[in-house]
């Protein structure tokens, strides 16, 4: 039951159904911003609810670009190539979206006009220097916060240049906005990471035929090109199917099936670490979209053990979930190399401990990762600490436990995942499908 800004859950509440969470975030994004620069006319169905993409789709109006969503939710963009972008009257609004930023970021790098991105106390304390470093040496002029390192970005494009950009951490985002740079930028722009991020971007521009090339898993070439209009369906969102595969796996009597889920190797890493712990998890491939492979997720519940988790971009967002299967699980789970969760919605490391302590189990945190002592979690009151996975992660927790618990704060769903609570009483009710 919800009240206010309150979840409150009495469980254990077995979960058995099938259910079609929200359109693939990362997707939603890129889809929106690369129809807006396309030539022609797109159209996209199944795109993300929450507030993040909601950003982006409004700096996009704010830029001019026409959209119209007719009455079965599919979006049609007419996109009139990137020149035909602009100048916005107002600051453009990016929440608490961190993918909005830094791929609006690049977009508006090669614009000759000039637009302001600002975010909220969150998103204000997040690392930008890392996008805006790259696109000044491209010939952008981006100012900030620390020496423009933190929001609000202000940012006069123009004449870009291609570069050899070498990243210090692997990021899509970044890589992305460095390729929305690129396609309007003079000369060859390169992208080196330190190891492979996700890859939607390359295969989406693959499909569209963009001047686009896969040098290595972790370099990318691109130059200066336009985009082809298209048709999408947007895959499920793996991100947001690993909060119901792990409240399935540690509730008892559970089986559901999660249909039409992105199964991008570069996110659902996630899913052969549940498995490493004892997970009943069985994947049915389902075809292609725009070279991103789609499929059903069928999960049953299983008893699990620790095991160690070496976080990569692949995996950094799903590690709330894993935490609360390491909860669960028999012996003790070790997050290693997640320096990166310290500078998420909230610091990861620290909210998981604070939330885990308060369900009674032993964590121990690190710099860089945590180890939690797996054992039995009792009900508790717990909080989100504004983080929309924190929430999550919490009521998974709260739905596999005895007993009543409160998840307050958990509003901040709404930037990804806004029918989460509804969804996840569907299959608790055994009337999804």
């Amino acid at each position: 039951m919800t009240g206010g800004d309150e979840l409150r859950i009495t469980g254990p509440r077995p979960l058995r159904g099938r259910l079609r969470v929200p359109g693939c975030k990362g997707i939603s994004h890129r889809a929106l911003l690369f129809a807006a620069i396309a030539d022609g006319t797109s159209q996209i169905r199944g795109l993300a609810h929450g507030d993040d993409v909601h950003r982006t789709r409004a700096a996009l109006a704010h830029l001019g670009v026409q959209m119209r969503a007719d009455h079965v939710g599919e979006l049609v963009v007419h996109g009139r190539g990137v020149d035909a972008l602009t100048e916005p009257a107002t600051v453009l609004d990016c929440a608490n979206s961190g993918t909005s930023m830094r791929m609006l970021a690049g977009l508006l790098a090669g614009r000759p006009f000039h637009a302001i991105l600002a975010g909220d106390e969150s998103l204000s304390a997040r690392p930008m220097g890392r996008v805006a470093e790259p696109l000044r040496k491209m010939g952008a002029s981006i100012d900030g916060r620390d020496h423009g390192r933190l929001a609000p970005l202000a940012i006069r494009g123009g004449a870009l240049r291609g570069i050899r950009a070498e990243l210090a951490v692997a990021s899509g985002q970044v890589k992305t906005a460095l390729v929305l740079a690129g396609l309007q930028a003079d000369g060859t722009t390169e992208v080196v990471e330190p190891q492979p991020s996700r890859d939607h971007t390359e295969r989406m521009l693959g499909a569209l035929g963009a001047p686009l090339e896969r040098v290595d898993a972790c370099t990318l070439r691109v130059a200066r090109g336009a985009l082809a209009a298209f048709e999408l369906d947007v895959p499920g969102d793996p991100s947001s199917a690993a909060f119901f595969v792990v409240a399935a796996t540690i509730t008892p009597g559970s089986e559901i099936v999660l249909e039409a889920i992105s199964l991008n190797p570069a996110r659902v890493a996630y899913l052969d670490v549940l498995r490493d712990m004892g997970a009943d998890i069985t994947v049915h491939p389902r075809g292609e979209r725009l070279a991103e492979p789609v499929g059903d997720l069928e999960v049953r519940a299983a008893p699990l053990h620790g095991t160690v988790v070496r976080c990569t971009e692949a995996i950094i967002d799903e590690v709330p979930a894993l935490v609360v299967a390491g909860a669960f699980a028999e012996g003790t789970t070790e997050i290693r190399d997640a320096a990166e969760l310290r500078v998420k919605e909230s610091d990861r490391i620290a909210t998981l401990e604070q939330e885990l302590t308060e369900l009674g189990i032993a964590v121990e945190t690190e710099a860089d990762g945590m180890v939690v002592h797996g054992g039995s979690p009792h009900a508790a009151l717990l909080r989100s600490h504004g983080d929309h996975r924190i929430a999550m992660a919490a009521a998974v927790a709260a739905n596999a436990l005895p007993g009543e618990s409160a998840i307050r704060g958990f509003r901040a769903i709404a930037s990804s995942y806004p029918e989460f609570p509804a969804h996840l009483a569907l299959l608790a009710a055994g009337t999804a499908e």
